[in-house]
Order: structure tokens, then sequence, then C-alpha cells
């Protein structure tokens, strides 16, 4: 594969770090868009480029994606809370802005970074990217993912931009200061509660499977104008995945509460019509978004990116998760 100038948007973030350690290590250069004010020293010490700037701001600095063949889009605002408009200002104006800056004829390839979230909140099994996701969504993240999906193909379709979007699961591993810590804290406050089944499916994925699944994508002419599914391509339920982080920090698990899903999705919506009509700028302990996560069998297909890519899991739950928590430990 010939060598590439790549940019990584949320370079400092999970997984844009981990793209940007192995675009080193294969000998590409990288250019890694951070926030102002972010972290950028593990970026510097490995020899990335750092540009800070936030996609929020009304211009991106030319230097951002002068002389890039590889773009990595992983920044985005994340969470199940806020106001739509502060997600469609990062995720669907800021991917404009992103695109609107690069010449297509010089691109390669243009990572698009979605999520399995943009399908139905209902009970998955095995679901493939032939089920379209529903163009409404119930908050601001999920809802702001679906339209950038649109927006970087209707971008391929019109303006011939090398896309490939790919729609990864829960992301886990080291380096996760977001949900890891929170998850952590939550479990140790007894907030944490199983709806419906702790037998359910959680759709994984560690951060080294998505970056092999990343590069395969940059490689492999097939995958413009596609999407991919991924995950670990194991099932692991949430009990499995909770047990796994509870025992190794000694934490207690998390009980089951035996109510319908129908209720318990009233008594989220009940919740967060209090906190919107209150003005609160904190999501409320129980959100729909949340029930979505713990009270439903989020199990997809990643047949399409097997076949296709090659995509072929590196490592299993327990040893992911074994150095995903050893490095949690560690800080």
């Amino acid at each position: 594969m010939a060598y590439h100038s790549c940019l990584i948007t949320g370079a400092g973030g999970l997984v844009g770090s981990h793209l940007a350690e192995e675009a080193i290590k294969r000998g590409h250069q990288v250019r890694g868009l951070i926030r102002p004010g972010s972290d950028g020293s593990f970026l510097e010490k490995i020899g990335a480029e750092i540009v800070r700037c936030d996609l929020q701001d009304p211009t991106l600095p030319k230097r951002a994606t002068e002389g890039v063949s590889v773009v990595f889009h992983c920044a985005a605002k994340v969470g199940d809370w806020g106001p739509m408009e502060d997600y469609r200002s990062v995720n669907v104006q800021g991917l404009r802005k992103l695109l609107d800056s690069i010449e297509p004829n010089s691109l390669h390839r243009f990572v698009h970074f979605s999520s399995l979230g943009v399908y139905e909140a209902r009970h998955h099994y095995q679901t493939n990217e032939s089920v379209l996701p529903p163009d409404q969504h119930m908050d601001g993240y999920t809802q702001s993912k679906v339209e950038s999906e649109k927006l970087a193909l209707q971008y391929h379709k019109e303006k011939s931009f090398p896309v490939t979007v790919l729609r990864p699961g829960f992301i886990y591993g080291p380096r996760d200061r977001t949900v890891l810590p929170r998850l952590a804290d939550r479990l140790g406050k007894r907030e944490v509660r199983f709806i419906g089944s702790s037998g359910f499916a959680m759709n994984t994925i560690f951060v080294g499977n998505l970056v092999q699944a990343a590069f395969l994508a940059v490689e492999n002419p097939k995958a413009v104008g596609e999407i991919f599914n991924l995950t670990d391509g194991e099932r692991v339920s949430k009990k499995q995945f909770i047990s796994a982080i509870a025992r190794r920090l000694g934490l207690p698990m998390p009980f089951f509460i035996p109510v319908p899903l129908w209720l318990a999705r009233w008594v989220a919506g009940a919740q967060e019509k209090k906190a919107l009509a209150r003005g609160a700028k904190e999501a409320p302990k129980v959100t729909r978004a949340g029930i979505k996560f713990m009270g439903l069998n989020l199990d997809f297909s990643i047949e399409k990116a097997k076949s296709i890519l090659g995509y072929q899991p590196k490592q299993g739950f327990e040893e992911n998760m074994e150095q995903t928590m050893a490095w949690f430990k560690n800080q």
C-alpha cells in the first residue's frame, strides 16, 4: 500500500489516538485535528502533526486538510442529552465544513465513523446493512449521526468523494477517558440496572478491531460508497460485559429490575420531560437512550465487512477486556 498523508479528526480521543498510532506504525504521515485546550502530548510523542481547531468554529484552517489523501473522521459530539442543534452543529455542519475544505480529486479515501445506534431502538438479531435506519430519533446524538451519514454519502454520489461509512458498536479499549470511567463510577454508586434481561447482547467492538477495519476500508476499493456494521463478531451479553469491569475493579454487580420495557421507556420519557421543563443541563438518571443501551438485545451482522473488507477480529473479548482494564487501573 502506498504511503498516505492522513488527517484524523478527534485525534485525541479513544479511536483517533489508536488510528494515529497505527498509521504512524504503517509509515503514513499523520495530522491530528484536536480541540483547542485538548491534551496533545500523546500525538506529539508518536510524531503526529497537530492542528487545533473546533469543528464548531466558523472556519477550518487551510493547513488542516491541505495535501491529505486519507481522512479518518472520528470527531463528534457524543452523549444522550442536550439540544439537538448542539449535536448538529458539530456532527453535521462540522462534517460539511470538513468536506467542503477538501478537493475530492486528491482524496484516496474519506472514512466516516458513524454508529450502530442509527438503527431503530428495538431488539436486533443479526440486523444487517439492508435495514434502513429511521429518519427520526429520540436524541440529538443519534439523530445527528443519521444526518451525517446521509451527508457524507451525498458528497460521494454528487461530488465523487471516495466515502466509506463505518458503523461501530459500543467501543471500548485503553485510553477511554469518558465512557469507561463514567460506567465504573455508576457501578460504584449502584446506579447501573439491567432491564429486560442481563443476557441480552451488547454490540461491543474493541478499539483495535475497529482500527483494523478502518485501514481495510482505506485499502479496499470495493469499500467506496459502502456502509459497514462493525462489532467484535463475538456475542457478548450485557451481564458478561458489566461483570468483566466490576470483577476487575472489585465493584458490585448491578441487579435486575423486573419491569416491562414499555414501562421503563415511559418512566424515562417522563423524567426527560421534567428535566427539559426545568432546563436541566445534566441528563436525568434514566433516559430513553439509556434504556436502549441496557434494555435491548443489540445483535448486528458483520458479514458484509467480512466478505467485502476481509475483516476478521483478531482478539477475543476476555483478552481485549484484560488490556482495557489493565490500562484503566494504571490510571
